[in-house]
């Protein structure tokens, strides 16, 4: 009798104990993870873009008045020739395509020798520590437009926000730039050229 009251008791207790761990809720909580750290490879803020100056489409008189030293002797201005067509081409003389250009340019040069039109070559370098280059470079390649240096400021603004070389600008009587163009194009340039300096004349009358 005992034995079986002990058996009841030990029964009702597993029993009781079953029913309160029914009630409990067990959850394993997520795991925090760490703010992911910044690492060399992770890109950069992304940077403001910079300011450009604004292209020219007109060349303003305080700068057409400025002084250009030519390579021979003397100097010049972009205002001495004011109503004329100008033709203005940037080069260097360690310039591969500025060699291969200069005899297309040449051909438009002398079919406008009776017309309105100015063409001016002006070469970027450094006359202190090029001079000998240059020279050596135009005895070889007979360039015939009027030459002279041109400063780090004029080249600057001639060069309109382009980059590169050879560059080609035509101006108006006005001082308008009609069109403006970096490279050379093997037997297109000297087309393109004498195309855009019609329009100059055109509009210019």
């Amino acid at each position: 009798m005992r034995k079986i009251i002990l058996l009841l008791l030990l029964v009702t207790a597993c029993a009781l104990n079953a029913v309160s761990q029914s009630g409990r809720r067990v959850s394993n909580p997520r795991p925090t993870q760490p703010p992911p750290m910044q690492t060399s490879e992770d890109p950069e803020p992304e940077a403001r873009p910079l300011i450009m100056p604004a292209v020219l489409s007109f060349l303003p008189e305080s700068f057409r008045g400025r002084k250009i030293k030519g390579i021979d002797s003397g100097s010049f201005s972009l205002a001495d020739f004011s109503g004329k067509v100008v033709v203005i081409n940037l080069w260097a003389s360690w310039c591969g395509p500025c060699r291969r250009e200069v005899p297309e340019y040449e051909r438009v040069r002398k079919a406008y020798a009776d017309r309105e039109v100015e063409f001016i070559g002006l070469t970027t370098e450094d006359p202190r520590s090029s001079a000998d280059r240059v020279n050596q470079f135009l005895r070889d390649v007979k360039f015939g437009f009027r030459l002279g240096w041109a400063d780090r400021d004029t080249a600057r603004t001639l060069m309109n926000g382009k980059s590169g070389i050879p560059q080609t600008m035509v101006i108006d009587g006005d001082g308008r730039i009609v069109d403006q163009w970096t490279g050379y194009a093997p037997g297109h340039s000297g087309e393109k050229l004498k195309r855009t300096i019609d329009h100059a004349l055109e509009t210019g009358q």
